[in-house]
């Protein structure tokens, strides 16, 4: 299968992978509810800050649409668009809006500038001006929460507050200024309890996982049945000796799975820090370099499978810097690498996610065909660290750094981005909002080493799909990963480690099985054989 040729690259893919372990489940579309429990509370200032729709009306056609934010005072904003009023835009006189304003208001919405006196202030002479709704500029281009005073006892505000980004705010004086009427209409969707992008994400993410684990075991076993020709042949070449695993294939021991949490750490902390718009080019290349090994090493293992193609991959050129490398080989390469290159060139389009999908699957198929556990001693301690790294750096890092590092690096922090593309993702179909819903590589490899090991161990035991391990532990990843969307939906969209539910349903059950079948001592220790047995003989649990 040209192991020989791509056992650099492959372990280039592996590492890549492992050490963009982007473990975070989130939508990339931003939370539309921010709970902020500093803020302060009190009557008529308990709202959460909630996302805004602002579409936008000149001379009765509609041209643009803004996005804001709902102060914590005053009436809670519509979420339904047809049942939100249309109201026409007036700009403050004085723009600050501290005093009365001198231009007359008949139930229209005021456009102000951030500054000068309270937020409350502000709305409270708005609306004893007339006003209907407040729009506040901010004079920044991010959106400020807008809180109440903390000497301020009661707030009693019927009028709505919003706040605008000052970009925004400016290309809404530049309409007032030039045209005769400008409208606006202010309400606040809220998001489907399920999106069929979740259903579709869990989709792939489980068969990512299967199609890894079936071309694992195959693999396994065919080696297994080559070692036991050799063996029946009585080959001097091995002589008794008992053969490992093929060319290409990489054990992982408890020594690099405790390395992880550490190096992947560094990484995540390097691109926290110099997340930047060309960091994130250099990031496009290095997945594309992955991704186009990945969709070759795919491609030529899937075509070779058909007799068509059989000669294609057993007639071998030899490449100078690579060596022998088959026919077959030779002819998906520029596909793949064209390919790759498109998606790098108009990843921006709406599309571009198919390609981004496409890359990342084959990539994660390849790594966990190259990457092994070699028992469950190495995958406990493997996962039980990834399932800390993820809890550390989704939640408690937020202390450290006033930010999730985690989020903020799967959503392209300070890059002008979208995101980092070592993820699987999906747009939100049905979500008013739109965004897309993402899932890390590392929430698929990780736990898909440990339902990969399963699947060979059944496999060269010769155990029934009942009586063997994949099955519970490839339903147990299944359900880990609903009850991350789950908790995801119940969270208003905020990021959510999916290793926190993945990890302890995956390996709970492959070690509590194991544990009631009297077999945890001989995969913790011994794990899957190099060849094929009939039976192993173990000691009952006692």
């Amino acid at each position: 299968m040209g192991f020989k040729r791509g056992v650099f690259s492959c372990c280039f893919c592996v590492v890549f992978a492992v050490f963009l372990l982007n473990s975070c489940f989130l939508v990339i579309g931003g939370d539309i509810v921010h709970q902020d429990n500093v803020a302060p509370h009190r009557p008529g200032c308990n709202n959460n800050f909630v996302l805004v729709k602002v579409p936008t009306w000149v001379n009765g056609n509609e041209v643009t649409q803004f996005v804001g934010l709902g102060a914590r005072f005053g009436p809670t904003l519509e979420s339904k668009e047809k049942r939100a009023n249309q109201t026409r835009l007036a700009f403050a006189d004085p723009p600050d809006c501290c005093s009365m304003p001198r231009n007359k208001l008949t139930s229209e919405a005021i456009l102000v500038h951030r500054g000068n006196c309270s937020f409350t202030t502000k709305a409270k002479v708005a609306e004893a001006a007339g006003a209907s709704a407040i729009i506040i500029i901010n004079n920044q281009t991010e959106l400020f929460k807008m809180v109440c005073d903390p000497g301020e006892s009661d707030v009693d505000i019927g009028i709505p507050a919003v706040m605008l980004p000052q970009d925004a705010g400016t290309s809404l004086i530049e309409f007032l200024r030039n045209s005769s009427t400008v409208s606006v209409q202010m309400y606040s969707p809220k998001r489907p309890a399920v999106d069929v992008a979740e259903v579709f994400l869990w989709l792939m993410s489980v068969v990512t996982i299967l199609c890894a684990s079936y071309w694992s075991a195959w693999s396994a076993r065919e080696a297994a049945i080559e070692q036991d020709k050799f063996l029946k042949d009585g080959s001097d070449d091995y002589g008794g000796k008992e053969v490992t695993h093929s060319g290409g294939v990489l054990d992982i021991n408890t020594t690099s799975a405790l390395l992880f949490v550490v190096v992947a750490s560094c990484f995540l902390i390097m691109l926290y820090k110099l997340m930047s718009f060309w960091f994130i080019e250099v990031l496009v290349v290095l997945f594309c370099i992955g991704g186009v090994e990945g969709l070759q090493t795919c491609l030529v293992t899937l075509l070779s499978c058909f007799r068509w193609f059989e000669h294609a991959q057993e007639s071998f050129l030899k490449v100078p810097l690579l060596g022998p490398v088959s026919y077959l080989t030779l002819a998906i390469s520029p596909f793949c690498l064209a390919f790759a290159v498109m998606w790098a060139v108009f990843r921006h389009v709406s599309f571009a996610w198919i390609g981004q999908d496409i890359l990342g699957m084959a990539l994660i198929i390849t790594v966990l065909q190259i990457i092994r556990v070699p028992n469950l001693k190495v995958g406990t301690v493997l996962l039980t660290c990834a399932f800390f790294y993820d809890i550390f750096w989704v939640f408690v890092s937020k202390w450290v750094f006033h930010k999730s590092v985690m989020i903020e690096v799967a959503r392209g922090y300070k890059s002008g981005e979208e995101g980092i593309p070592m993820l699987l993702k999906i747009p939100r179909i049905c979500d008013p909002w739109g965004g897309y819903s993402i899932i890390g590589f590392g929430d698929i490899i990780l736990p898909g080493l440990l339902v990969a090991f399963s699947l060979r161990y059944d496999w060269l035991c010769k155990k029934s799909l009942r009586a063997g391990y994949f099955l519970w532990t490839m339903t147990a990843y299944g359900l880990g990963l609903f009850a991350t969307y789950v908790a995801l939906n119940l969270m208003d969209g905020h990021g959510q480690p999916a290793l926190l539910y993945i990890v302890p349903s995956t390996l709970g059950t492959f070690l509590m099985l194991a544990a009631k079948r009297g077999e945890l001592k001989h995969l913790w220790t011994r794990g899957e054989p190099y060849r094929i047995c009939p039976h192993i003989q173990l000691q009952p649990a006692e």
